[in-house]
C-alpha cells in the first residue's frame, strides 16, 4: 500500500481545490489535480485512480449547480451523454491496441486554431444571438459528443475544454448552457473508469474522498464564479487552459514528459 502523510494531504487537496474550481468554469481541471498527486510522490497508477474520485465528485457538484441554474437541457444532453459513453469505451479499447501519436500530432494542429476561435469569436457570451432550433442543436451535440467520448477514452487531456468550445462553436449553444451540457457528458465519460478504478484496489480512499471535498468547494465557487462573470472569466480561462494543454502535448511529442 501507498504510504501517505498530512503532507501529501497538504500538496494534494489545495491544488485539487482549484482544479475543481478551473474545470467548473472552463474544463481542464484535469492539468492540476493529476500533477497534484503525482508531486506528491503518490505512484501513477494510484494517482490515476485517485483523482477519478476527487475530479468525479466535484463534477457532480458542477452539474447538479447548473441544472438548477436552468443550463443543462435534459432532451438534448441525455443522449448525447450516452453516445459519449459508448464513444469513451471505445477508445478505450483503441487506446489498447493503437498509438497515441497520431492524436498528439493531431492535437498540434487543432489547439491552435481552437485557441484562434475562442480570441476571434462572438460567440462565447451569455447574450451571443443565432441559436439552432432545438432538435438541429440536439443532432449536432450527438455528432460531437460521440467523437469527444472517444477522444476522452482513448487519451483524455482536455475534454470538457474541447468540448465546451466545439458545444459554442458547432452546436451553436450559449456559454452558459455548454458550461452545463459540457458537465454532463463529461461525467458519463467519467463514470465507467471511476467505476474501474473502484474496483481495481490502486484508489487511496481516504485522500481521494478528501481531495474530492476540497474539488466539492473548489466546483461551488466556480459555478458561482461562472454565473456572475460569464464569459467575462470563461474566455481568459479557456485560452489559457488551451496553452498548458498545448504546452503538455509539445512535451509529450518531445519525449520531455
Amino acid at each position: 500500500m501507498t504510504e501517505i502523510n498530512a503532507v501529501t494531504f497538504l500538496i494534494v487537496c489545495p491544488l485539487v481545490g482549484l482544479a475543481g474550481f478551473i474545470d467548473a468554469i472552463a474544463g481542464g481541471g484535469g492539468f492540476i489535480s493529476l500533477p497534484a498527486y503525482l508531486i506528491s510522490g503518490i505512484p501513477p497508477i494510484n494517482a490515476i485512480a485517485t483523482n477519478k474520485i476527487s475530479s468525479a465528485m466535484g463534477t457532480t457538484l458542477a452539474t447538479v449547480r447548473y441544472g438548477r441554474m436552468g443550463y443543462i437541457n435534459a432532451r438534448s444532453t441525455v443522449p448525447a451523454a450516452a453516445l459519449a459513453l459508448v464513444g469513451s469505451w471505445l477508445g478505450a479499447m483503441l487506446a489498447m491496441r493503437l498509438s497515441d501519436d497520431f492524436i498528439r500530432i493531431a492535437m498540434l494542429v487543432l489547439l491552435p486554431i481552437m485557441a484562434f476561435y475562442v480570441l476571434r469569436s462572438k460567440r462565447l457570451s451569455n447574450d451571443a444571438g443565432g441559436e439552432y432550433p432545438p432538435k438541429k442543436a440536439m443532432l449536432i451535440t450527438m455528432a460531437i459528443a460521440f467523437p469527444i467520448g472517444i477522444y476522452d477514452g482513448f487519451y483524455g487531456p482536455g475534454t470538457g475544454t474541447l468540448l465546451m468550445t466545439l458545444l459554442v462553436g458547432a452546436a451553436h449553444y450559449r456559454l452558459n448552457s455548454a458550461a452545463g451540457t459540457t458537465k454532463v457528458i463529461n461525467l458519463s465519460t467519467n463514470i465507467a473508469a471511476l467505476f474501474t478504478y473502484l474496483f481495481s484496489g490502486k484508489t487511496l480512499f481516504l485522500l481521494g474522498i478528501t481531495a474530492g471535498l476540497f474539488n466539492i468547494a473548489g466546483a461551488y465557487l466556480g459555478t458561482k464564479f461562472f454565473s456572475e462573470k460569464g464569459a467575462a472569466v470563461a474566455k481568459p480561462m479557456i485560452i489559457i487552459v488551451l496553452c498548458i494543454f498545448f504546452v503538455k502535448v509539445i512535451g509529450e511529442t518531445a519525449g520531455i514528459f
